[in-house]
C-alpha cells in the first residue's frame, strides 16, 4: 500500500542554478558526434540491494529485450523519494523533501546519447504538477481547513525559471464547508483543468470527506489561472486520487475522467457510486449526461486504481478486486478500455499478481502511434519492462532491469 508521505513532490518558488556540469565518463579524446537525431529511454530503478537508497537513471535503446544492470550504470539521484516528468524534451527529476525545500534535477540528452544535467535547484513540496504548453503547472496544496491555500506556480521549460505564481482559496472553491484539494492537473484547450477532492482538512480524518459521491474539476484559464468554473458530476466519486491523474484527453478533444471511488469518512471507505468513467465532449464544459462507462460492472467486480492513455479512445488501467478496494492500492491486474465501444478486455502475458512486488502506476510510456503501453513490473525475482500490444491486449516481456525495482519510463531525444 502506498502511504501518502510517500507521494509528495519538492519543487520551491524560488529557484536558482546550482551547478551545470557534464558526467566525466573518463574517456580520452573527442567523442564521435552521431548525426541526425538520438532517442533513448530513461528507465528509473530503485536498487533492491539496500533499504533508502536513492534512484538510478538508466538509459537504453530499447524496451523490447535486453538486459541492464542498477550495477555499474546510470547517473545517482541525490535523495530518496525520487518522482519524474519530462516536458518540451526535458526530463525533471523532483525529490520530495520531507516537509522541507529539496532539489529538482533538470536532464537533457546530449549527441551521445547520454543524460546531461543542465540545472540543479531548491524547491518547496508541491501534490501536483504537469506540463501545460512550454511551462510546467505545479500546485502546493494546503491540508488544513485553517490554511486553505493552494499555492500555484509556472515554470518556463525554455528559462528554466518561474514564471508566475498566485493562490488559490480552496475553502472557497470547495463551497461546502470543507477544501479542495487537487489530485491532479491537465491541460485541455489550453485550460488548466484539476480535479479536485473535497476533504476537511481538520482533525485526525484530513482526507475524510462528507460528500463521497461527486467529482469536480476547477477550470482556470492559462497562463492567467483566473478561475473559470467548477464541473461536476454526481455519478461518480472522486476524479483522480491523490497524487494520481484522472483526466485524458482524447484526439478528438474529448475529455474522459476516470474515478477510483475510493472516498472515505473516518477511516472507512463510504463511496457508494462505482469505479466509473464520463465525459466532457469537445468544446463543451459540462459532463455528457449520456455518457457512463461503468468499470466495476464490465470487469465482474474490479476498479481502476491508475490509467495511461494509449491512443484512439484506448486505454490502459490497473485494476483491483472490489473487494480489496483501498485508499492508496495499487492494483496489480492489467486491462484496455475502449471508452468509444464502452468495451474491457484484461490483458494476458502479464506475471501473475501475486507475484508482482511493485508496478509502475504514474510513469507508464504510450507510444507515439497509439500501439504499446510499456509498464514496469517489479517480480519476485527481477524487474522487467512488459509491452502491451493494444490491438490484441498482450503483453510481452521485453528489457531487464537487473539488481533494481523499475519505477518510471520515459523518452528523451537528441536532435542535431
Amino acid at each position: 500500500m502506498n502511504k501518502p508521505y510517500f507521494l509528495l513532490v519538492a519543487i520551491f518558488l524560488s529557484l536558482f542554478f546550482i551547478s551545470c556540469d557534464n558526467d566525466d565518463n573518463g574517456d580520452t579524446g573527442d567523442p564521435e558526434i552521431p548525426s541526425g537525431d538520438v532517442t533513448k529511454y530513461v528507465i528509473a530503478a530503485t536498487p533492491t540491494a539496500s533499504e533508502g537508497v536513492a534512484d538510478y537513471l538508466l538509459t537504453v535503446d530499447d524496451l523490447t529485450g535486453g538486459v541492464i544492470s542498477t550495477q555499474g550504470n546510470g547517473v545517482e539521484q541525490d535523495g530518496t523519494y525520487r518522482y519524474y516528468v519530462t516536458s518540451n524534451n526535458k526530463f525533471y527529476s523532483l525529490l520530495y523533501g520531507q516537509g522541507n525545500p529539496g532539489a529538482v534535477t533538470t536532464y537533457i540528452l546530449d549527441a551521445d546519447g547520454e543524460l546531461e544535467k543542465i540545472s540543479d535547484f531548491q524547491s518547496e513540496t508541491v501534490q501536483a504538477f504537469a506540463p501545460i504548453g512550454d511551462e510546467i503547472l505545479l500546485a502546493k496544496i494546503s491540508r488544513n481547513i485553517d490554511e486553505p491555500f493552494a499555492s500555484w506556480y509556472r515554470l518556463s521549460t525554455e528559462s528554466n525559471q518561474f514564471v508566475g505564481e498566485g493562490q488559490i482559496n480552496t475553502e472557497v472553491l470547495a463551497n461546502n464547508g470543507e477544501v479542495a484539494f487537487f489530485t491532479w492537473i491537465t491541460e485541455v484547450d489550453g485550460k488548466a483543468y484539476m480535479p479536485y477532492m473535497s476533504v476537511k482538512a481538520c482533525c485526525n480524518d484530513r482526507f475524510g470527506t462528507s460528500y463521497p459521491d461527486s467529482g469536480w474539476i476547477a477550470v482556470f484559464d492559462y497562463p492567467s489561472m483566473e478561475f473559470e468554473k467548477v464541473i461536476t458530476d454526481d455519478r461518480i466519486s472522486g476524479i483522480g486520487r491523490y497524487f494520481t491523474n484522472g483526466l485524458s484527453v482524447d484526439e478528438k478533444g474529448d475529455v474522459y475522467a476516470v474515478s477510483s471511488a475510493v472516498s472515505s469518512n473516518n477511516g472507512e471507505l463510504t463511496a457508494s457510486n462505482p469505479g466509473a468513467i464520463v465525459r466532457i465532449n469537445s468544446g463543451e464544459d459540462e459532463f455528457d449526461p449520456n455518457y457512463f462507462f461503468d468499470l466495476e460492472q464490465a470487469s465482474g467486480g474490479y476498479y481502476p486504481t491508475f490509467h495511461v492513455y494509449a491512443g484512439q479512445g484506448k486505454f490502459v488501467l490497473n485494476m483491483e478486486a472490489v473487494a480489496d478496494r483501498g485508499t492508496y492500492s495499487t492494483g496489480k491486474k492489467y486491462a484496455i478500455a475502449d471508452v468509444y465501444n464502452k468495451t474491457f478486455t484484461w490483458v494476458t502475458g502479464l506475471p501473475d499478481a501475486d507475484d508482482i512486488v511493485l508496478v509502475t502506476s504514474r510513469n507508464n510510456f504510450a507510444s507515439a502511434d497509439g500501439k504499446t503501453v510499456a509498464v514496469g513490473i517489479t517480480t519476485q525475482t527481477s524487474s522487467y519492462v512488459y509491452n502491451i500490444d493494444i490491438a490484441t491486449a498482450t503483453a510481452t516481456q521485453g528489457l531487464e532491469v537487473q539488481g533494481g525495482k523499475i519505477t518510471a519510463i520515459h523518452e528523451l531525444s537528441y536532435t542535431e
